[in-house]
């Protein structure tokens, strides 16, 4: 009884708000297409693929898959360069875009629009654009900064063959391209907060520094949460583009910019392997879900309110 009564409850709901689940139909048919029916692919990182036989006539391989990732000298190399070079992504590119939204928050409105679309542009352009514009600036023979470094009387460097460097430039492109965005997103957040907090603080002599930190800050701090949380989340989905067009897929910058992306994409191109190819991207996938329920739970012990469930 109380599962039928639940189900008419349900179709009532649904009756009443018919209009809103139509409105919503091509997001979920889109979802369950891309998203949902994909997972069956999860097989192939079990089976010894045979091209011939196809995917589901293969022979099964258990974990060798697995047991061949693993033992190589590749799966910590590219598990370390993920994490690392993804999380200081996370946290300077959080950092930077607070400031710069905090910043915007502060100037007139004819200005503020001058800035967002200085800073957004970046976002709309391609690694692939991106990636030639870096060539140009580090290309060992004619690129701008070897010339100016000539004009200093300095050693040029030959920037594709260093990889020392390459973290450090990695993080200022990704910065340049990325942190206009989520500074928006921080701006949004920022100018909907009640102009009567300012107001009140205002009239108790708080300086403008002041209120940033005792209202700005601390209203944002939800929004900041989750942000981080949905991008540790995906600390181990690497921007494909980033990782493999600015360094130009050179051999000797793998060992500080090769990912699970990138070596996925190479495993598949080069060897063909498609059974390690898809164990290394649900080890990606499963580690993922547990980054989520784990960075979930801490914020859940400090603040219940600021998770995500």
């Amino acid at each position: 009884m109380k599962i039928g009564s639940a189900l008419r409850n349900e179709g009532r709901h649904f009756w009443r708000g018919k209009s809103l689940f139509l409105l919503s139909l091509p997001a979920m048919i889109i979802v369950f297409v891309f998203y949902y029916l994909p997972m069956f692919g999860i097989v192939i990182a079990f089976k010894d693929i045979n091209y011939a036989k196809g995917i589901w006539g293969s022979d099964w391989a258990g974990l060798n898959n697995f047991k061949f990732f693993f033992q190589s000298q590749d799966a910590w190399r590219i598990t370390r360069n993920t994490l690392l070079l993804n999380g200081l992504f996370i946290f300077i590119g959080i950092f930077c875009s607070v400031i710069i939204g905090l910043l915007l928050a502060e100037l007139g409105r004819k200005w503020v629009r001058i800035f967002q679309t200085v800073l957004f542009f970046p976002y709309f352009l391609s690694w692939v654009v991106v990636g030639f514009v870096t060539y140009i600036l580090l290309n060992p023979t004619y690129g701008v900064i070897d010339k100016a470094l000539e004009l200093m009387n300095l050693t040029p460097v030959d920037w594709y063959s260093k990889p020392g460097y390459w973290p450090v430039i990695l993080t200022l492109t990704y910065l340049w391209k990325n942190v206009g965005y989520t500074a928006i997103i921080f701006f949004t957040g920022l100018i909907a907060i009640d102009p009567t907090y300012y107001e009140a603080a205002s009239i108790d002599g708080a300086s403008r520094f002041q209120q940033i930190r005792k209202i700005s800050i601390p209203l944002i701090v939800p929004l900041i949460t989750l942000l981080v949380i949905l991008n540790i989340g995906r600390i181990f989905y690497s921007d494909f583009g980033l990782f493999y067009f600015i360094p130009r897929d050179s051999g000797m910058l793998y060992p500080v910019t090769d990912v699970i992306d990138t070596y996925v994409f190479r495993a598949l191109r080069v060897t063909g392997d498609i059974g390690m190819a898809s164990a290394a991207s649900l080890y990606q996938a499963v580690v993922g879900l547990v980054l989520v329920l784990t960075t979930n739970l801490i914020v859940r012990k400090f603040n219940k309110e600021n998770a995500l469930f």
